[in-house]
């Protein structure tokens, strides 16, 4: 199996990471196999293990946790080829013997159906959750910018 992790931009341009053995941690730290320098990324942030031809992802006690398809990783989580794979503000796309062959960045979710508001509010409205209702992690974070010095940090596996 060949499995590669593919980062998406936000200019919607790509590049691809193979992974260096069977089992790779990604994270902040200079001897992970693949380097995020970012400080939402937790030194060893996650690490993917291939075990024939399977890829399992398991989050390394990280602060921001990891997510898998925008659902956070718990133990050992099997990983499918086009499978999202989020850690902090970056967005890789999981690419497994070529699959897929075409790289996208995640479709953006319907926006939810606006509910009546209530006849009266229970307790007053908190100004921090208000603030970040909108936010879809899936459109907030697609990548760094190929202009963003800290991607060159990538490229050292």
């Amino acid at each position: 199996m060949q499995a590669n992790l593919v980062l998406l931009k936000s200019d919607g341009s790509h590049k691809a990471f193979e992974l260096p053995s069977t089992v790779t941690v990604v994270g902040r730290r200079h001897d992970c196999d693949l380097r995020i320098p970012l400080p939402m990324v937790s030194r060893r942030h996650f690490q993917l293990s291939q075990n024939g031809e399977t890829l399992k992802i398991r989050d390394l006690e990280s602060k921001t946790g990891t997510f898998v398809n925008d659902r956070r990783v718990n133990g050992d989580t099997a990983v499918k080829a086009g499978d999202y794979i989020r850690v902090g503000p970056v967005m890789f796309v999981c690419q497994i013997d070529g699959q897929p062959t075409e790289i996208k960045p995640p479709q953006k979710k319907a926006p939810p159906k606006p509910k009546a508001p209530p006849a009266q509010a229970s307790k007053p409205a908190d100004p921090l959750e208000d603030s970040f209702a909108d936010l879809d992690a899936s459109d907030s974070f697609i990548g760094l910018d190929e202009d963003d010095a800290d991607l060159e940090d990538l490229k050292d596996l």
